[in-house]
């Protein structure tokens, strides 16, 4: 017996079906994710990134955007957990599409989805000239970004300054990471940075 075939779903019918969820989806080009929920140490980072890059672009022509808005990039629609944009905001936008730094904070269960697929559908899209991936388990994460026709990554400590110049600002790695405790290593206690 032979099973009817699903019509494949473009961005554009997997935006009017995501707008009937009651859930958040992505879209990676073939199949829809449901998003699932994180942990606290996920949403100071995030947090963190709104108030450490959204304030410092306060008052320039780009702005910091959390995870509310879906950016489309290389034909899929992706949630991130921050991105910075630099045109013209409409009111009733849902997707933007020409992001130029991203943000995610990895997990156990996106890391994979995090480091390879999404680096490179990041990569494939001009608009995009910095991906930040960070740890939520330890200050640090990597960093890839464009330079010339290449797309380059570097890992990112506790003492690394992250230098933005597509946007004009940077920001101590540290300052992502305030308030968030992580398990000791010696005794399972946890430390506040």
């Amino acid at each position: 017996m032979n099973a009817p075939m699903r019509t494949p779903m473009t961005p554009e019918s997997f935006l009017a079906w995501e707008d009937r969820q009651p859930l958040r989806h992505e879209f990676d080009g073939v199949r829809t994710i449901a998003m699932t929920g994180g942990t606290a140490a996920h949403a100071l980072i995030q947090i963190n990134l709104a108030i450490a890059v959204g304030g410092r672009l306060r008052g320039k022509p780009c702005r910091f955007v959390g995870n509310d808005l879906k950016i489309s990039v290389a034909g899929r629609v992706r949630y991130s957990d921050g991105f910075v944009y630099c045109g013209p905001f409409q009111a009733d936008a849902k997707v933007i599409e020409e992001p130029v730094v991203i943000f995610e904070v990895l997990s156990e269960s996106t890391s994979s989805t995090d480091l390879i697929t999404k680096n490179a559908e990041y990569a494939a899209t001009p608009s995009v000239r910095r991906y930040v991936v960070l740890a939520q388990d330890t200050i640090g994460g990597t960093m890839f970004e464009r330079v010339g026709d290449d797309w380059t990554g570097r890992l990112l400590s506790a003492d690394s300054l992250l230098r933005m110049p597509e946007i004009g600002i940077e920001v101590a790695m540290a300052e992502f990471y305030e308030g968030v405790a992580f398990a000791a290593e010696d005794h399972g206690e946890s430390a506040p940075r």
